[in-house]
């Protein structure tokens, strides 16, 4: 399919201040037919309700992060979306930060980012990526090994082992392309994106992992790269 017929990437605006939720609308719809949005809230709660009628492929979300009742939402929202989570890092505290990408949301966005990099990170995440600075990918790659260290390491050692041949291929392609989308790296294995699911979804049972950033986590802590 070329580009100029290609669906535009439908997304969803949460958020409670006005002028930066009007800013985000007005960007990303003289993106058109790049990218459009769908749907806004001015709340992870309100936004809930909504999610099955409008069905956007990404959530740009704006955070209330002195609301106890919208970081529960956040979470909630982050686990019954099928959408791609982006958030909005404007706090130092980077615990709900961390929270949030364990939980499955796909990428933080610093306060202080270019209109350009924030459409880049919108793109990025449809594809499959996860969008991360450096710094956090450690401090989460850490809490992750920290997380795990009481699991039975006999068990995680022989992971490996219980991969089928296809699987093992899989594994050791997604490790030498590490932050690739999901369909370049399909396209290398010359299989769907679709059957790449279903064998990495076979994959991270017999790991114990459930997301790719767990899956790295896996890698680091044995020594697989």
């Amino acid at each position: 399919m070329s580009d100029s017929f290609k669906k535009p990437i439908q997304i969803l605006l949460i958020g409670h201040n006005n002028i930066v939720h009007y800013g985000l609308e007005m960007l990303i719809n003289n993106q058109k037919p790049r990218m459009e949005v769908v749907g806004s809230s001015t709340s992870c709660s309100n936004a809930i309700s909504n999610l099955e009628g409008l069905l956007p492929d990404v959530i740009l979300l704006d955070p209330n992060l002195n609301s106890e009742k919208e970081l529960e939402a956040i979470l909630q929202l982050i686990t019954t979306s099928k959408a791609k989570i982006l958030i909005f890092k404007w706090s130092q505290d980077s615990k709900v930060y961390d929270k949030a990408i364990l939980s499955g949301a796909k990428g933080i966005i610093e306060k202080d980012s270019t209109l350009e990099t924030i459409l880049k990170a919108i793109e990025k995440v449809h594809e499959g990526q996860v969008w991360l600075d450096q710094t956090s990918i450690k401090r989460l790659l850490t809490e992750l090994s920290q997380q795990n260290s009481g699991k039975n390491n006999i068990q995680e050692k022989n992971g490996i082992d219980k991969l089928t041949p296809k699987e093992k291929k899989i594994f050791f392609t997604m490790i030498e392309n590490a932050g690739l989308p999901a369909k370049v790296i399909a396209a290398k294995l010359y299989i769907s994106e679709s059957t790449l699911r279903n064998h990495l979804t076979s994959i991270y049972e017999k790991l114990d992992v459930n997301s790719k950033l767990e899956l790295w986590s896996y890698v680091h802590k044995h020594n697989l790269q």
